[in-house]
């Protein structure tokens, strides 16, 4: 058995890709999803600043055909949700592996875990490569070999240096000139500047050791 982590970049006029790039700062997650037919029931969860707001673009987006409002709060706002956009569940039947609930969804890309063998998870692949779309394997690491596809030990960072990494990987921190600074990462992973900055730094000394020297388990 295997674990894995993808991005996919939706098609542009996905309902979601839509209305997560009109809201940058919003953070979409699917909490659970059924495919009725032509089209699929989703209960969907947004978090932004002004949810109502997000929440009257989705409903308002001609690929939802019912909308259902079912808790709002300052920053959360929770809907059940019919849509004729079934482009996940395609992928889905093609390769008989269910995503791990909640699919997160930002700027326009899937963010999607899973777990089952080696077998279901390339048929998946395979289906996504097929499909076209831009995609990214975040991570690959088999159950029992402790080890990502890419060699690299599974105990190697822990799981808040892993989230802060990627997060930041994803934000454009690292780039030049940063598309990221520390407080708008520290705000995205929900801890002060000062925590953002040290796990930042022992997660990159962890990596660069492992990289330079082999050596190196998280402590």
């Amino acid at each position: 058995m295997i674990t894995a982590s993808l991005r996919i970049e939706l098609p542009g006029d996905y309902w979601v890709a839509e209305v997560s790039r009109e809201f940058p700062e919003a953070t979409f997650r699917l909490l659970s999803g059924v495919r009725t037919g032509d089209t699929a029931v989703e209960l969907g969860e947004v978090v932004a600043e002004d949810p109502r707001v997000v929440s009257d673009a989705i409903e308002e987006h001609p690929h939802v055909v019912e909308y259902q409002r079912l808790e709002a709060t300052d920053d959360r706002g929770l809907a059940k949700y019919e849509t004729t956009d079934t482009g996940l569940y395609d992928f889905v039947k093609e390769s008989s592996l269910p995503p791990e609930f909640p699919v997160v969804v930002r700027e326009g890309w899937y963010e999607i875990d899973f777990t089952g063998t080696r077998e279901e998870f390339d048929a998946f692949r395979e289906g996504v490569e097929a499909s076209g779309f831009e995609h990214e394997l975040l991570s690959l690491v088999g159950a029992g070999g402790g080890e990502s596809e890419k060699g690299e030990p599974n105990d190697l960072l822990t799981e808040r240096q892993r989230e802060v990494l990627r997060t930041a990987v994803r934000e454009g921190y690292f780039e030049v000139p940063r598309d990221c600074t520390l407080a708008e990462l520290a705000d995205e992973v929900g801890v002060d500047e000062s925590t953002a900055s040290g796990v930042l730094r022992r997660g990159e000394a962890r990596v660069l050791k492992r990289f330079l020297t082999g050596s190196d388990r998280k402590r």
